[in-house]
């Protein structure tokens, strides 16, 4: 048995999401006429209480889809040094916008609004166009911190006052809904465009949405399809997402009891020093001393353990659907028996 731990992406279907995929509705997605599809994108619009979404492969193509919307060649994105659309999306934000980002030191992925403020470029012919800002909820590389929605909201006055557009990469969104005990609705009245994915904790194979107003989805089907993103008969996927949206969202909280379980379990081994207070899923932490992070990502793999090694000293461990109490139970065992 496998404990598998590198990322939530990992999750493999269940026997009923497959059910549920293998009697989907099938048509045409690129002419609009995939019923499964079609569904898929009215529910998750309505849950956010936004006009409209489209379904895309990935999450990167969401995000790049939504920053493009929003943007002209030479324009500027301010976000996070640690965001994903700047680090791990392969400079999608030049090579597919043109336009390039003011990279913001935050706290564990997270800017404040007097952060955003002081970032926007003056109106001078010398500096790029601000034009958009966008924020990651939950942060990846910040250990899945979660944002309080009070400062969101300031971040959206700054917006709104220098007529920016506001973009939220919510690729674990769903973690942050469910940790902060907050409504999807809210976040769908404070952002421009919003990037959700289903293929992480909630457990589908394949997919993300983009969800804005009739306007930006009507450009956004345009950009995908120049993206290479237009999908014909993909209602299978749709039918997993479908079901991940009725039935996975609330046992994310296991995941999250998971992550503090496994740390309050590192936080008594003298070669952990520092841990980023688990939020939601992810936890990350500092080895020192007996362990490099590939030092003791290789010996958890002897016991059929997979973390990842982010940097010499720091491991990840990301938990989902697919790890069991059990599971948990085994690693805890595992780490209390590793010597210090």
């Amino acid at each position: 048995m496998i404990i598998e731990l590198r990322s939530d992406t990992f999750t493999l279907p269940t026997p009923a999401m497959k059910e549920a995929m293998m009697h989907a509705a099938l048509g045409d997605d690129v002419f609009g006429e995939d019923p499964s599809i079609n569904e898929l994108e009215d529910m998750a619009a309505k849950m956010f209480g936004m006009e409209a979404s489209i379904f895309c492969p990935s999450g990167t193509m969401t995000n790049q889809i939504g920053i493009n919307l929003h943007t002209r060649p030479g324009d500027e994105v301010i976000c996070d040094e640690m965001s994903h659309v700047y680090i791990y999306e392969g400079g999608g934000i030049a090579f597919n916008s043109g336009s390039q980002v003011k990279a913001v030191k935050g706290n564990r992925g997270r800017l404040t609004a007097a952060q955003v403020e002081a970032a926007i470029n003056p109106t001078d012919i010398h500096k790029a166009r601000t034009s958009v800002v966008s924020i990651e909820n939950t942060t990846n590389r910040g250990g899945g911190a979660c944002y309080n929605f009070e400062d969101l909201q300031a971040i959206r006055k700054v917006c709104d006052q220098y007529g920016l557009a506001y973009h939220l990469d919510g690729a674990r969104l769903w973690n942050a809904l469910v940790a902060k005990k907050e409504s999807p609705e809210a976040y769908g009245n404070l952002f421009d465009t919003i990037s959700i994915c289903l293929s992480k904790g909630l457990g589908a194979p394949v997919g993300s949405l983009l969800l804005g107003t009739k306007s930006h989805i009507k450009e956004a089907r345009r950009v995908r399809k120049k993206f290479g993103g237009g999908m014909r008969q993909a209602g299978f996927l749709a039918a997993a997402g479908i079901y991940a949206l009725q039935n996975n969202i609330e046992r994310l909280a296991d995941d999250h009891r998971h992550a503090a379980v496994i740390a309050e379990t590192l936080r008594k081994k003298s070669w952990v020093p520092d841990i980023l207070e688990p939020e939601s899923n992810i936890l990350i932490f500092t080895v020192s001393g007996a362990y490099t992070a590939a030092g003791l990502c290789a010996e958890l793999e002897k016991q059929h353990i997979r973390a990842m090694a982010i940097s010499p000293t720091q491991v990840r461990m990301v938990f989902h659907l697919d790890i069991s109490a059990e599971m948990v139970e085994k690693l805890t065992d595992i780490i209390n028996k590793l010597p210090d």
